[in-house]
């Protein structure tokens, strides 16, 4: 996995949720608390999400194959894809089932009652230490955006997966202390079950957003439009008049695909063309931090057509800005 794939944000937050999952199991079979529940089946389905990143980072590292002649790097859009379905399903509809048994049979908290609000305190606390790694991670790759536009904008899934799954779980943290908290001073257990509706609805969201998100990735996003931009301007030089049009798409994260018709000199050689094109690669990829796989089709540029071609560029953008 390279280093925009914040394997480092990943083992952190996998650590703490390990940890806080056995603490909020303990909590939960000590006082049947609903909400401590539900952020007991939360942090487990972190920690299997976590996982699930640093399988895909392994599997998106194989070498291209026959069958898969662009490699796998798409690998690690479909594993935070599948981490969508586990937040929705095992994380929020979890919750939302155990909100809904509670109004049921609503019960107070009879016994070791300071135990659910010291481990939420706690895991508070480890939960924002997690956030704060992945903050770091966030803040050494995403330049001048702000951590909203960094989540929407980036081609690689890892660091804005665990910044929200961190971020949800601080929220979440809360709703569950507010549900407890609510639950010990009224004595009544529908508050337990609030706390717990909270939690559910917020993965919820969480997971449609993240599932949009990576759905976009999986049908093919351009380049950014940064990197869009320093392409097309690295593309014309010695033997290469300007770019007709072009396309780029990620095959990875960390690779991108460039198709482009070039304009070239009338009358230019077969050889001429080939040194023009090797320079033109050269000149992309040195303008660029990705591994880049670059198609160029020469051509003469004719203004009558390009006029044609313009227009089609500005009906399908090659560089839109977000997902």
């Amino acid at each position: 996995m390279s280093a925009s794939g914040g394997t480092k944000a990943i083992i952190a937050a996998l650590s703490a949720n390990l940890g806080i999952a056995v603490a909020k199991f303990v909590a939960f079979l000590l006082t049947a608390s609903s909400s401590m529940l539900a952020e007991a089946i939360h942090s487990v389905a972190d920690s299997g999400n976590q996982v699930l990143l640093l399988v895909g980072g392994k599997r998106a590292a194989r070498r291209a194959s026959a069958v898969h002649q662009f490699g796998y790097g798409r690998s690690r859009y479909i594993y935070a894809f599948i981490v969508s379905i586990v937040l929705f399903s095992l994380g929020g509809l979890f919750a939302l089932y155990e909100a809904w048994h509670k109004f049921a049979d609503p019960h107070p908290i009879e016994s070791w009652q300071w135990v659910p609000i010291a481990v939420l305190l706690i895991a508070i606390g480890l939960e924002g230490r997690s956030f704060s790694v992945a903050i770091k991670e966030a803040n050494a790759v995403r330049g001048t955006h702000s951590l909203r536009e960094y989540i929407k904008a980036s081609r690689a899934p890892e660091i804005p997966v665990i910044l929200l799954e961190d971020f949800g779980a601080l929220v979440g943290l809360v709703f569950g202390l507010f549900g407890v908290g609510m639950t010990l001073v009224t004595h009544d257990g529908r508050w337990d079950a609030v706390g717990s509706a909270a939690i559910g609805l917020l993965l919820v969201v969480i997971a449609i957003y993240l599932a949009r998100e990576m759905a976009s990735m999986l049908i093919g996003e351009s380049a950014l439009p940064s990197h869009h931009r320093a392409i097309e301007a690295a593309l014309p030089g010695e033997g290469i008049e300007r770019v007709i049009h072009m396309r780029t798409m990620h095959l990875g994260p960390d690779e991108v695909l460039v198709a482009a018709k070039v304009a070239v000199p009338t009358g230019a050689s077969a050889t001429g063309i080939a040194t023009a094109i090797d320079r033109a690669e050269q000149r992309v990829r040195a303008a660029v931090p990705l591994k880049t796989l670059i198609y160029l089709e020469p051509d003469i540029y004719h203004a009558e057509l390009s006029g044609a071609e313009g227009m089609a560029e500005e009906e399908h953008p090659a560089a839109p800005s977000g997902h």
